[in-house]
Formats: C-alpha cells, sequence, structure tokens
C-alpha cells in the first residue's frame, strides 16, 4: 500500500541504520512529521527484530488508541492484528500482533512481570518530553534491563520538543537524529492584555471570533473539565452558528465521544473541539485550522509537608504552547490565538517540570521495590527522584505493610503492585479482600482514581458518589437516556472496578481464603487513608491522625459524625479543607484499624495544676480515642516528668531558701579555686538532677510536694566529711570580729561577700578579713550605732588611715554618748556605746 511521503521518511534510512549498529537513538521529529505511524511500521522488516515484538510506549489513552488504528488502516487491516493497543480498560491484542501501542503503567506491568522483555526487539517512548513519572520510570527500568539482560533490545526515545544532551547521554551516547516536520504556516495573534476573572468569557469570545474569521474547525485548549463544561455552556448561551457544534475531549469521556471530538466533520459542518492537553501531541484533530491556547494547564502537586496531592493550574511552558500552536498546522495553514500579551511569552518556562519532582512517590517507590531495588541510585535516572520525597514514599510504604524495615516487598506488597493502583489504594482491595469485600473496595478504588462524578456537589459524602456510580452503571445508564455528563465516567469506573474485582479474588483463592462479608465505606476508605481519620473537635473542625487540622467546607450531613475518613483534601493553608470523606465509628476504628492503635500510659506535667497527672491513652496517630486516669501511676515515670518539670522551670521551682542559697555560693567560692568540689551552677545542677535530686523525690508528684525538700541538706549531700570542714574553715557562714560578735557572712554576690558590721567592733582589727585560702577579701559594710552604712571598703588598714578620722568626726556628732577614740589600732571594740570598764 502506497503512502503519502512524511518528513520522517527521510531521516528513516539512518534511524534504521543507527539502531542495526547501535542499541539506542534519539529521534526529534517536529509535529506532523509521522514519527509516531511510521517509524514503529519502519522496524517490522528489520533482520536484528528477528520476529519480536514492537512495543511504543504513548502517554496518553486516546493518542494510543489512535496512532494503533491509524497504523493498522494503513496496513488495510484492524486494530488487534499487525497492530494493536492495550490502554487501560480496552485492550486490542491478537496472536499475529507485532505492534503493540501501550500507555505508561501497562509498559511498568510488562517490565515487572518479565523484566528481560523477551518477546519485545525494541521500545519505543514516543513524547517522551511530557515527563511523566512512570515514563521516566519505565524508561529507567528498561535501560537496567538492557544492561544487564538484554543486550540486543533497542530503545528509541522520540519528541517533538526535548532537550537531546541528556537524554542521548542517559542513552549511552546514543545517536540524535533529527527530522524537520511538515507543519504548514500558523499565524499567532496574543492578547493586549493577560487574562483577569472568570477564563470562560475571555476563551469564548475568542472562538466565536475564530469562527467569524476563519474557515475550518477551531481547537480551544482549556486546563481541565470543569472550565471545559463552562465555556460549553457560554458558547451554548452566546449562540454558535447552527453549523457548529461544540465538542469535550478530555480522558474522562466515553471512547465514542472522544473519536467523535477527533474525527472530521461532515460536509458544511464544522466544530468547536474544548480540549485539556490531551490533544497537545501525537493526537491530529481532523478539520482543525485555529487553535485558542487560554495559556494554563493543570498539573498534580505532591507536598512532602503533608502527603497531599493537589491539582494546580499552573501556566504552560515554552514547549507546550509550541506543540499546542502546531495542531493547527498539521493539515493546513492555520492562526493560533494566544491569551496572554506577546511580551509575556519569553517569561514562561521553557520546559514543563517532570513529574517526578512534583509527584507522589509512592507508587514508584512499590514498583522500584518489586523490581529489587532498595536505593533508586541504582538505576540511570534523566531525573532522580527527590530524596526527601522518596523517604517519605518509603516511610508511608512500610505503614501500610508494603515493604518491610530493610526496604524489601512483602507478600502485600507484590499483590498491591499488581493493581497499578496507588499503594494506599491497592492496600485496601487486599485488607477488604480478606474480610470479603472485594466489590466494595474495587468500586470505591476505581471511583477515587477518577474524577469526582458530583463535581458541582457541595455535600462532600463519598456515599453520595457510590449511589450515583450504580445509578448510571447499574442499568448501563438508561435511566438518563444515555445523556448525563458522568455516564461515560461512570461505565469506565464500573468495567475498572469489574476488572479489579476479578483480579481481587484471584489473589484471594491463592490464599485458599474466601471470605463474605460487608465493610463499612469510611472503614475502606480509612484502610487506606488510616492517616486521614478525622476527629471532630470542639469548635466543629476536625484533626487528623497525621497530627495535621481539617474542617468540611461548609455544615452538612457529615458535620455531626465524630469521626470522618477522609479521603481527599486539599493542601491549602493550615488547615486542610474536606472534599470527600465518609462516616466513621469508633466501633469500626476499633475493628479495622487495630493494627494502627496504640494503648499507652501517659505520665504528663499539667502546668495548671502544677501537678504530674497519669492518664491511660488508647490513641490512633494523633487522634485520640480514649483516655481516663490511671490508678496507679509508675513511680519511675512520675519522678522523670517531675525532674523534666523542674528542667524545664529551672531551680526557682524548688524550695531554694536563703540558708541553701548561701551554701550553694560558699561552694562556689571553693569550686572557684580548683580541687574536685562540685559544680553548682544553675546549668549543673539542672544537667544532675538525676543524681543529686532524683533519689529524694520519689512520692512525691506535684509543686507543692517539691516544696517540702530541704535543699541545704541536699546541696551538703554532695560533699565529703573533709570538704564540710574545710568548707566552714575558708569560706565559714560567720565571722567572729574583735568584739566577740560572731557576724553572718552575705553570699549573695559569691564575687563579693559582705561583712556588715558596726564599726566600733572592729577597733583593733588591723587588715580585712580574706577568705577562700586568703585568696578573697570580704567586703566591709562599716556601719554606725544605728546600723547605717558610713563606708564600704575591702582594705580596712587604709580606711583606719585614711578615711576614719573625717567618718569620726561626724560620727560623734551624731552619736556623742558612743566610744570615738583617736587610735582605731589600740581601742577597745564594743558592740556597745562604749566599753565595759575593767
Amino acid at each position: 500500500m502506497k503512502q503519502d511521503q512524511l518528513p520522517v521518511d527521510a531521516v528513516m534510512p539512518q534511524l534504521l541504520e543507527t539502531l542495526r549498529n547501535a542499541g539506542n537513538a534519539v529521534l526529534v521529529a517536529e509535529p506532523g512529521a509521522g514519527k509516531t505511524t511510521r517509524v514503529p511500521l519502519a522496524l517490522l522488516g528489520e533482520a536484528w527484530l528477528g520476529g519480536k515484538k514492537i512495543v511504543m510506549l504513548e502517554p496518553r489513552r486516546l493518542a494510543a488508541r489512535s496512532a494503533a488504528q491509524f497504523m493498522a488502516k494503513s496496513l488495510g487491516e484492524q486494530a488487534g492484528e499487525t497492530v494493536g493497543y492495550r490502554v487501560r480498560l480496552d485492550s486490542r491484542i491478537g496472536p499475529r500482533t507485532r505492534i503493540e501501542v501501550v500507555t505508561e503503567g501497562v509498559l511498568t506491568r510488562m517490565l515487572q512481570e518479565d523484566q528481560a522483555l523477551e518477546q519485545v526487539g525494541a521500545l519505543l517512548f514516543d513524547e517522551f518530553h511530557e515527563r511523566h513519572l512512570h515514563g521516566d520510570l519505565g524508561l529507567a527500568l528498561s535501560l537496567q534491563s538492557q544492561s544487564l539482560l538484554r543486550d540486543d533490545l533497542r530503545i528509541v526515545v522520540m519528541s517533538a520538543t526535548l532537550d537531546t544532551e541528556p537524554i542521548a547521554e542517559l542513552l549511552g551516547g546514543a545517536p540524535v537524529i533529527r527530522s524537520e516536520g511538515r507543519a504548514f504556516p500558523v499565524a499567532t495573534a496574543y492578547s493586549p492584555a493577560r487574562l483577569s476573572g472568570p477564563i470562560e468569557p475571555h476563551v469564548g469570545r475568542a472562538v466565536l471570533e475564530a469562527l467569524r474569521a476563519h474557515d475550518g474547525d477551531v481547537l480551544a485548549f482549556l486546563p481541565g473539565v470543569s472550565e471545559i463544561r463552562r465555556v460549553a455552556k457560554w458558547l451554548s448561551g452566546a449562540g454558535l452558528p447552527p453549523n457548529v457544534r461544540a465538542e469535550e475531549l478530555h480522558g474522562s469521556l466515553p471512547l465514542e465521544r472522544q473519536d467523535a471530538a477527533v474525527a472530521p466533520c461532515a460536509k458544511g459542518e464544522r466544530k468547536v473541539v474544548l480540549a485539556t492537553s490531551i490533544a497537545e501531541s501525537s493526537l491530529t484533530v481532523e478539520g482543525v485550522t485555529v487553535v485558542v491556547d487560554c495559556g494554563l494547564m493543570r498539573v498534580p502537586r505532591f507536598s512532602p509537608r503533608t502527603g497531599m496531592s493537589r491539582l494546580e493550574t499552573v501556566p504552560v511552558s515554552r514547549a507546550s504552547a509550541d506543540q499546542r500552536r502546531g495542531r493547527a498546522g498539521r493539515l493546513a495553514p492555520g492562526v493560533c490565538y494566544r491569551l496572554w500579551p506577546e511580551r509575556e511569552h519569553p517569561y514562561l518556562p521553557e520546559q514543563s517540570a517532570p513529574e517526578m519532582l512534583e509527584a507522589d512517590l509512592a507508587p514508584l517507590a512499590l514498583e522500584l521495590a518489586v523490581w529489587g531495588i532498595r536505593d533508586p541510585q541504582e538505576l540511570e535516572w534523566l531525573t532522580e527522584p527527590p530524596a526527601s520525597s522518596y523517604e517519605q514514599a518509603c516511610s508511608l510504604l512500610k505503614q501500610l505493610k508494603a515493604i518491610d524495615e530493610r526496604g524489601k516487598p512483602t507478600e502485600a506488597g507484590m499483590r498491591m503492585a499488581k493493581f497499578g493502583l496507588h499503594p494506599r489504594l491497592g492496600g485496601m482491595i487486599i485488607q477488604a479482600s480478606a474480610l470479603g469485600a472485594a466489590r466494595e473496595s474495587c468500586v470505591l478504588a476505581a471511583l477515587l482514581s477518577e474524577r469526582d462524578l458530583l463535581q458541582a456537589e457541595r455535600n462532600v459524602d463519598i456515599q453520595l458518589r457510590i449511589e450515583q456510580l450504580h445509578r448510571l452503571a447499574g442499568d448501563g445508564g438508561r435511566a438518563y437516556g444515555g445523556d448525563h455528563p458522568a455516564r461515560g465516567a461512570s461505565l469506565r469506573i464500573a468495567a475498572q472496578a469489574e476488572q479489579w474485582e476479578r483480579l481481587a479474588k484471584q489473589l484471594q483463592a491463592a490464599d485458599g481464603s474466601a471470605a463474605n462479608g460487608q465493610v463499612p465505606v469510611g472503614a475502606l476508605i480509612a484502610l487506606a487513608y488510616p492517616d486521614r481519620i478525622a476527629q471532630r473537635r470542639s469548635d466543629g473542625r476536625y484533626l487528623l491522625a497525621n497530627g495535621r487540622g481539617a474542617e468540611l467546607p461548609e455544615l452538612q450531613p457529615l458535620s455531626r459524625f465524630a469521626y470522618l475518613a477522609a479521603c481527599e483534601l486539599d493542601d491549602a493553608g493550615t488547615e486542610s479543607r474536606i472534599r470527600l470523606a465518609a462516616e466513621l465509628s469508633i466501633s469500626d476504628i476499633e475493628r479495622y484499624l487495630a493494627d494502627y492503635i496504640e494503648n499507652e500510659d501517659i505520665v504528663a506535667w499539667d502546668p495548671a495544676s502544677e501537678s504530674v497527672r497519669s492518664r491511660k491513652r488508647t490513641r490512633l496517630g494523633a487522634v485520640i480515642l480514649k483516655e481516663a486516669p490511671q490508678e496507679r501511676q509508675d513511680a519511675e515515670k512520675v519522678a522523670e516528668t517531675l525532674l523534666c518539670a523542674v528542667r524545664g522551670a529551672g531551680l526557682g521551682y524548688l524550695p531554694m531558701n536563703k540558708q541553701a542559697s548561701q551554701l550553694r555560693a560558699r561552694m562556689r567560692l571553693m569550686a572557684r579555686g580548683g580541687g574536685d568540689w562540685p559544680d553548682v551552677s544553675d546549668e549543673a545542677l539542672l544537667g544532675s538532677l538525676n543524681l543529686w535530686l532524683k533519689p529524694h523525690i520519689y512520692g512525691m508528684k506535684s509543686r507543692s510536694d517539691l516544696q517540702k525538700l530541704q535543699m541545704q541538706q541536699l546541696l551538703e549531700g554532695m560533699l565529703s566529711w573533709k570538704q564540710r570542714q574545710e568548707l566552714d574553715e575558708q569560706v565559714p557562714t560567720h565571722i567572729v570580729v574583735p568584739s566577740g560578735s560572731r557576724i553572718p557572712v552575705d553570699y549573695g554576690d559569691p564575687e563579693s561577700p559582705v561583712l556588715a558590721v558596726r564599726l566600733q567592733e572592729l577597733f583593733g582589727m588591723k587588715e580585712t578579713p580574706r577568705l577562700a585560702r586568703g585568696t578573697l577579701p570580704v567586703t566591709l559594710h562599716l556601719l554606725s550605732p544605728s546600723q547605717r552604712p558610713v563606708q564600704v571598703t575591702r582594705d580596712l588598714r587604709s580606711f583606719w588611715e585614711n578615711a576614719y578620722f573625717e567618718v569620726k568626726k561626724d560620727l560623734k556628732g551624731r552619736y556623742p554618748k558612743h566610744y570615738w577614740p583617736d587610735d582605731p589600732y589600740t581601742a577597745v571594740p564594743t558592740s556597745r556605746a562604749k566599753p565595759r570598764p575593767n
């Protein structure tokens, strides 16, 4: 069958020669070059293929089906003969199939089932620039398989927009082959200002202008399904011309609706195709000559901080914008309306970020564990998995019991991986099947794997979605005449659930057990998301088992329940908003989540009562299920808790009276001179509470109990008998002055001890008393007869010789009846007004 020449045909001899001589190649071909449909067919007759299959990875289901059907048609066949495809819920493969077009998840399963890919001679990765997680994973696994098991396996990476140097290096220095596209000229019109407010009127007006100004069909790119439906409604209200119909194009549509959107119109008719990024590449929408690009796309973003994913609307990259623009020039000259200013175009990101950097890596981590990889660095990656996200993914897998502490997959983990689901949902199916609830869990897993069936519904109860699914899919949707917008998604969800249910029952039968039972929806969700069990707080908001806060968007039927199982939350702010959930009872938590429940005896300090409280607590993560006072307290834990309270509050929590404080100061003075004196600074005492305080607090449980301690005795207990003797000798509590009085020493300032004594009692004393082996003079506060300081000195001799005579005059005038001698050195000291006569 003779085919029209396509640009890629010009480089096909070079590609074939490269693959004959080398194992790998990189093919860069512009949109419309024909790489997707020409390359697989061209490889069929190659001798090195040896009758083996060619597997081409196509990221999107619609593109995979379309490519396979186009190639089959070019051979005069139906899909499923020489050329077939395998996508989720749809397969056209026969015994003679030599070319299989598969989606990313299918390739991962093929590799896991046969790491050597014994029946495959060539792997083609199409549209690799999209950098989906499974695409990167599939390439990494394929390269290891090629390196260790299949040196004859050929790998070709193909794309229209790709930074070739890194991928060529990853493929072992593979040659890069370039083909020019067959794109027709496309005129580009920019908006004068950026979009503001709802995008529907902007897109709608651009579509109507395009229909008036140009012939052919219009392809409008929008970020998501909700925007597509609002634009369709806007266009319907604005009044499309009678010969123009609006078609939606997104992954949740039934296959027949997708086919209708890309099929050519009947003569005299036109169409407006409202599409997501599904139409960016590897797909020709027949009849399109005009593209309207809103410049936005919706991508999943995973937050390692919260463990949750959210959909985020972001500007497209320049590469994606060029791909979209190229849709208008596939079959004829066209025009592209870009709804952003031309001056802003250079500031768009050059390429979209690889999904590896922004996705939940739990599915990837499980696939690697099943493959036999414990450390991702064992593989060659174009973009390595971020360490923090991967570590968090492994922690989740351990929590779900999918891998053990060494990172090896458990039996349950091996089974989870077979479903090709997120490990949370796969684990739920495994556990529910053992309880006899395979069907219910598979329906729930399929429902949660698709977009919300009731997107406009404000009630977040998942049970409403299950009921809607049964209404739409139970009788094939005939109750709605087949026109309900969610009918296609419902049929697909039901078909997927049936497929998983068959697999679940096969795995359960292999165990030799077949239980029959019912598990409440909330309990099923909790099995998948044990960290998202939510407990209502006093203010109506919720506490999640992972410690985060959450709230319902508004008061609704679920608000009355003490516990919820949340399966979808946003990641906005400190309090996540619950998007989908189900009621959950405490009895169901205790029955189905027993492995996650911990019983613990809590001994904690209660700041309000300043005492230790002991309680018996049952909890699941941060959610406290039950709590009651503990009658018998653990003396050791109580003592440790008291010590923690003292450490936190400081030594002020202890009855450190004046005598104890004086003792500490004296001990610190001695320690300053060296030797093995204990360190009684605040830091040292708080750091050694276990040694000197703990033995004395058993039986105590409050601050008031601590006030009974004799701190002076506790500090003295740190000293040996010899040290006590030396302490009394070198830093005494009192000093006997010449009058015979025993005067206390004030050690409030350990660096400057004070002796406050009436001046008359010191007559006859020539030198200042010194402490601590004579190293520290006391500070003398010389007092008047009325106990008022008249002089402060640390040099008594200097005072007698220089200041005394002036002080004497003043004191003699104020206290004339008192004894004020001329010579203080020979005078008789007295504690009275005058010395007693002999």
